[in-house]
């Protein structure tokens, strides 16, 4: 299993950098960014930065969206990043979220991010496409090539996933919702007469890692403490997953869609009530009061390292290649040293020098 790393880009900027450069250190192979460009500072400026400080990560966002981005534009940033660096990008796109809905935005459709991914891959993978009229290539950069990986919730979008995306990125690390999000995948690649194993699988999630007991508030170390830096996920996924339940449950528009939603997805958000962007993303978010302790276990990794390795396998078993760790609490560089010099080899397969 790769090991990935998503940062926020809260100034300084340098220290994003730094983080990126430590995450490679460490053995990561992928550092990943939001991308909401007035809830935090440019992505792509900073890519170039860990890009240039960096020798081996890929990196690109979790996730950027065809709504705020024009995607030609989008398309010749990863080139130029892929010509100056060696095609060391990956494009983790959806539908959009923060960066759309702060500026009273949309999401674009399943069918317009379809259309768009074929113009972001065509484009920044040296290829000619059909864009409003016109046949368009980027002739500056024809050995760039850019794999797109898809973040999807909902049933309509894990199949536009099989049938399109190079990677599949679920960010919500219950083995259950895992398993079945990974088979609607796989089962859409194959309808789709893809490889389904040819679509790589990413799950990110908070990992935080403490020995303290559950009972003690007395260190900011405690597990108490762990579940609370972590409680701002529940929120986020909450935040999308209302949607899907409201089209799928109970008096849902697609209630007799015979799609069957795993309770774990659903049970979790009877609760919410709305949710504010200014806080999006981050530890100590106000609008996560119905996101128990019980969620947080479930959608998270935290615990003691052994913890962590456990449900990583657990991951593992059930086709994830990846763990990204979402780095958005107040243990940033002790749970890279951990995930680098515990975690992370214990659930790497490295091959025995002598047999």
């Amino acid at each position: 299993m790769d090991l990935g790393v998503v940062l926020q880009n809260d100034p300084p900027a340098w220290r994003v950098v730094d983080l990126a450069r430590q995450a490679e250190t460490y053995g990561f192979s992928h550092v990943w960014t939001f991308d909401s460009h007035l809830l935090w500072e440019e992505p792509f400026v900073v890519y170039s930065q860990i890009l240039s400080a960096t020798h081996r990560v890929t990196v690109g966002p979790m996730v950027t969206n065809p709504a705020t981005r024009d995607v030609t534009v989008t398309a010749s940033l990863f080139a130029t990043l892929n010509e100056m660096f060696g095609n060391r990008t990956v494009c983790g796109i959806g539908r959009g979220d923060s960066a759309v809905r702060v500026i009273n935005g949309r999401p674009v459709t399943v069918a317009e991010l379809r259309d768009a991914i074929a113009v972001i891959r065509g484009l920044a993978s040296g290829e000619a496409v059909e864009y409003r009229g016109s046949t368009l290539r980027l002739p500056w950069s024809p050995g760039s090539r850019l794999p797109v990986w898809v973040a999807a919730y909902g049933p309509r979008m894990l199949a536009l996933t099989g049938e399109v995306g190079d990677g599949f990125i679920l960010q919500l690390a219950d083995p259950d919702v895992v398993a079945w999000s990974v088979a609607a995948v796989r089962a859409a690649a194959e309808r789709a007469g893809r490889d389904p194993d040819a679509v790589s699988i990413c799950v990110a999630a908070p990992a935080y890692v403490t020995d303290g007991a559950a009972s003690s508030r007395a260190g900011r170390r405690s597990l108490a403490h762990a579940y609370d830096q972590c409680r701002w996920f529940g929120g986020m996924v909450g935040n999308h997953v209302a949607e899907i339940v409201a089209r799928y449950g109970p008096g849902g528009a697609e209630e007799s869609a015979g799609v069957s939603i795993p309770e774990a997805l659903t049970a979790f958000v009877a609760g919410r009530e709305g949710y504010d962007y200014n806080e999006h993303g981050r530890a100590g978010n106000t609008h996560t009061a119905f996101v128990t302790d019980e969620i947080v276990d479930r959608f998270c990794l935290v615990g003691p390292a052994e913890r962590h390795v456990e449900r990583l396998r657990e991951l593992a078993a059930l086709g994830v290649d990846q763990f990204a760790v979402y780095l958005q609490h107040d243990a940033k560089d002790e749970t890279l040293r951990a995930y680098g010099e515990t975690i992370g080899p214990a659930v790497r397969d490295l091959a025995p020098t002598r047999e």
